[in-house]
Formats: structure tokens, sequence, C-alpha cells
């Protein structure tokens, strides 16, 4: 445990170990504060870790890549591309 004075403003340093990182602060209790180490999900990309499913699809997807399993017969872009177009916005 380490003891620090708060400046004029109620900050304090936390140490190299928190550089550049985006914390979490918790008040606690009146007398108690809790600083959590965290990362940030872009909304437009919360979906995914929100859909355990579609989650898994793409890990499965990325481990197939990475070991080179790739389909036998790749997608036809061009039907693919028509039939995106016929759905309705």
């Amino acid at each position: 445990m380490t003891t620090k004075t708060a400046d004029g403003k109620g900050r304090i340093a936390l140490g190299k170990a928190f550089a550049y990182s985006t914390v979490m602060v918790e008040q606690v209790s009146p007398t108690e504060v809790r600083i959590i180490k965290a990362r940030v999900i872009p909304e437009n990309e919360a979906w995914l870790w929100d859909n355990q499913d579609a989650l898994e699809m793409v890990k499965r997807g990325l481990q197939q890549a990475k070991n080179q399993e790739f389909a036998e017969n790749p997608p036809d872009l061009d039907f693919d591309g028509s039939l995106a177009g016929e759905i309705d916005d």
C-alpha cells in the first residue's frame, strides 16, 4: 500500500502502471475509491460483444483463417451482390 496526498483539485498520480490507461472510478464509500483499468468498446461494435453466437462465429472464423482453413468453393460475389440489391432497406 502506498500513501499519496491529493492536490488542491483532488488529483493524485497513479504511477506508471496506469500511464495512458482508461480507468473506471467507483466511489465505494465516503472514504474509499476503487480504480479499475478498463477498455472502451465503440458503440457501433458493442452488438458483437452482446451477441455470444455472433462472437463465437467471429472467433471461429479468425481461428480458421489463422490455421489457413479456407472454403473449397469461394463465395459467388456477383450473385451475393445481386441478392443484396433485392433486400429492402
